[in-house]
């Protein structure tokens, strides 16, 4: 395989909003850190002249190239003969639409190379960048024990950024569940169950394959072999951890869902049975205004006594059925 040539470190300015300005159209975007003959190499939203870098400095299979450049591509781990393609998918908070989406990872592992081709700013993986970029203990570190270990260590920091954004989900889940009792938050608690349960969707499918594809990345024997197994099992077993907690959170939702139709229910059981119960104590007092009201003759027709007196009759009536329906609990 052809040797990369040395270019000289280098990073992308960054603005005060911390966004790295988009490399010039002819030029590569290419950052490489190298130390004790390993190279990392990131390459932030490959585009086509990325890609023709990469052709002419690396021999890579066309189809991992196609795989870069696709927005479909499924977690997997291939192996050919010199290097390893993984490609990964890790859970990226998009403030701009207030949802989560998968943010996709390829990447390249040779015996003296490390190459990551994010889609989209992943946090975790700058911050791992930066640190070997400016720290030379850093980078001494993560870099001396070889390529399988810094792959390790990058994938280790994506899959560990996603505790955070679970712990998030958890204490909204609590404050849902505070809410779903408060009179006056039952208009609201309905559309952010429904946007709760959406992320936690939108998670499991973003980890759900991921599993898999970290499981092969364990069992490979090439740049994850002798004491790396270890390494890469932490991975695993964090990643088990990421899904049980959504799990659980899955079971919740959809337990605060019930209960939330459930107190829904018996307040609209409330109101239908206090409506009822007014209607039933007004009935009588209709019926004995409407026996009165006839355009025929009754007793007392025309005195005011007989106003009176029927008066007094419907509040003895209303004053009867009030006390009764209380007794029983209607009211």
């Amino acid at each position: 395989m052809p040797r990369l040539p040395r270019p000289p470190l280098r990073r992308a300015a960054r603005s005060r909003t911390g966004a790295v300005p988009a490399a010039e159209p002819d030029t590569p975007n290419v950052e490489v850190i190298e130390f004790e003959g390993l190279r990392w190499i990131n390459i932030e939203r490959p585009r086509a002249i990325d890609r023709a870098w990469l052709e002419e400095h690396y021999d890579f299979h066309p189809l991992d190239y196609e795989d870069v450049f696709s927005r479909n591509q499924r977690p997997k781990v291939d192996e050919y003969d010199g290097y390893l393609f993984v490609v990964l998918h890790f859970p990226v908070f998009d403030k701009r639409v207030n949802r989560l989406n998968a943010a996709e990872v390829d990447i390249f592992v040779g015996p003296d190379f490390l190459i990551t081709l994010p889609n989209e700013p992943l946090q975790p993986l700058e911050y791992l960048y930066e640190r070997c970029r400016t720290n030379e203990d850093t980078r001494e570190d993560l870099f001396s024990k070889g390529a399988g270990y810094l792959l390790y260590k990058v994938v280790d920091a994506c899959v560990d950024a996603s505790f955070p954004m679970l712990r998030k989900m958890g204490l909204k889940l609590e404050r849902l569940e505070e809410s779903i009792f408060d009179e006056e938050a039952n208009r609201e608690i309905v559309r952010d169950l429904s946007n709760a349960k959406q992320e936690i969707i939108n998670f499991r499918k973003i980890v759900r394959p991921q599993r898999t594809a970290l499981k092969d990345l364990e069992r490979t024997k090439r740049y994850v072999t002798g004491g790396m197994h270890i390494y890469f099992d932490d991975i695993n077993d964090a990643s088990e951890r990421v899904w049980d907690m959504l799990e659980n959170f899955k079971e919740v939702i959809e337990g605060l869902e019930a209960t939330n139709e459930s107190v829904l229910s018996h307040n609209l059981n409330d109101i239908l049975r206090v409506l009822t119960a007014f209607s039933v104590i007004m009935l009588p007092l209709t019926l004995i205004a409407s026996v009165w009201g006839m355009n025929v003759h009754v007793p007392g027709e025309g005195t005011v006594h007989a106003f009176w007196a029927i008066l007094g009759l419907m509040v003895v009536v209303l004053i009867g059925m009030v006390t009764w329906f209380r007794r029983r609990g209607w009211l």
